[in-house]
């Protein structure tokens, strides 16, 4: 338990120059200025990650083509997004005009891609499995989707189905659904999701490293609180322990009352004494995210508030307990929510508002999701946030979150479950 004679002195706070109003500004000024002694310490762990290499984006184009093939699709389409550097590495910003990389069961991928774009585009596939694609161009005044059309007839594809990428804008299915009227445009997620929903070991590791890190990070700005900080203040300072440790991360920070709304407030917020605190964030290790909450208090909790977080804790690992392969997702979400519900937190989504967890990997939120209705059996490899909460409107929230992956006869956690309120993050030193 931390007491305002543990903080570090508000000299240091103002030194620091961690009095500030926002958290854009905050990170600056924090990463500029010197930091205290819990993370100056802290060195990089950036030679850790290990990329992943054009030979693993290549095996994964191949599975893409056979859950095509099991789902009746021609060829799958994407924009710009996290699926596309997955497959292909290339890293493209949304707009308004067509970027798109189309990958067809049979025949070479292509790209369709404004002419004042290819030199770009062309430096970008290089870095993947898909360089020697052929690029179609198209100028300002013409269809990009005339392009993706021709693209498919040039490969045989007139008829049957194209999978978009559900990120897709509609402009853009739409689009390449008007300029090819024979070609069913569908849903490609069985895709993408099938193989992005399931890890290999290179991803697991890059996951372990990224939850890793913010724990770290977590655990470092935890010890340089002190009473009178704003949320700015401390997201900057978790800002800044990520960077130290070499990687880009934050969190946001609520406190109090605030702390039930799940994914907080903007009402400016300051640390007190005995107040709740609830701090949910994370970063990202080539490409793959951590998401992580921990709920403390820097000070003396109150009974109640031992009581909460308890019964959250029961809850969190009934959840870890009852994943595995093979186990329905809703019955996860289930174990989780029967806990709270006993301990009178309910019915349904009384005082637990959401589901237990969400797939995570490239994104913070993906497929598959630990909800009430899913009932695809998990499978090893499958990575989850594990997060359960209870929020009493008007009083505080407790929500502790760690994400977990599945093996072979089991789950496993990224990191170990915080202990209590008064020692959030136990004996972790990595």
């Amino acid at each position: 338990m931390i007491s305002r004679r543990h903080f570090l002195g508000s000299s240091t706070a103002a030194a620091a120059g961690l009095t500030l109003t926002g958290c854009d500004a905050a990170q600056v000024n924090a990463s500029e200025a010197d930091l205290p002694p819990s993370i100056a310490r802290l060195e990089s762990w950036a030679d850790r990650a290990r990329p992943i290499t054009t030979e693993e984006r290549a095996s994964r184009v191949e599975k893409a083509k056979r859950l095509m093939r099991a789902q009746g699709m021609s060829a799958l389409a994407m924009c710009g997004g996290t699926s596309m550097v997955y497959f292909t590495n290339v890293r493209w910003g949304g707009g308004e005009r067509l970027f798109s990389v189309v990958v067809p069961v049979e025949g070479d991928a292509f790209v369709v891609c404004p002419a004042f774009e290819e030199d770009r585009a062309r430096e970008q596939l290089a870095l993947g499995p898909l360089g020697g694609s052929q690029v179609y161009t198209w100028e300002e005044h013409e269809s990009p989707y005339e392009r993706v059309a021709q693209g498919l007839r040039d490969r045989g594809i007139t008829s049957g189905r194209l999978g978009a990428e559900e990120t897709m804008q509609f402009r853009f299915s739409n689009g390449i659904a008007t300029a090819a009227p024979a070609i069913d445009v569908v849903d490609a997620t069985p895709v993408t999701a099938g193989c992005r929903g399931v890890k290999d070991d290179h991803e697991i590791e890059l996951m372990k490293l990224a939850n890793e890190v913010t724990l770290t990070a977590y655990k470092a700005t935890y010890h340089a609180m002190e009473e009178g900080m704003t949320q700015g203040d401390v997201g900057a300072l978790i800002s800044a322990a990520h960077a130290r440790l070499g990687f880009t991360g934050g969190a946001s920070v609520q406190t109090g009352e605030w702390s039930a709304l799940p994914h907080g407030s903007i009402t400016p917020q300051v640390i007190r004494e005995g107040t709740i605190l609830l701090i949910d964030g994370g970063c990202g290790v080539e490409g793959y995210r951590s998401d992580m909450s921990r709920t403390f208090v820097l000070g003396q909790p109150t009974d109640i508030m031992r009581e909460r977080f308890e019964i959250e804790l029961e809850a969190q690992t009934a959840a870890h307990a009852a994943a595995g392969p093979g186990v329905l997702p809703e019955d996860v979400d289930a174990a989780a929510r029967k806990v709270i519900e006993d301990a009178g937190y309910g019915p349904g989504y009384t005082y637990f508002t959401h589901r237990v967890g969400h797939g995570i990997g490239m994104d913070g939120h993906e497929w598959p999701y630990l909800v009430q209705g899913n009932q695809t059996p998990l499978v090893k490899g499958n990575t989850f946030s594990d997060e359960p909460g209870i929020y009493v409107p008007g009083e505080f929230g407790v929500r502790l979150e760690d994400c977990m992956y599945i093996t072979d006869d089991g789950a496993e956690l990224f990191t170990p479950q915080s202990p209590s309120l008064d020692d959030p993050f136990g004996n972790w030193e990595h």
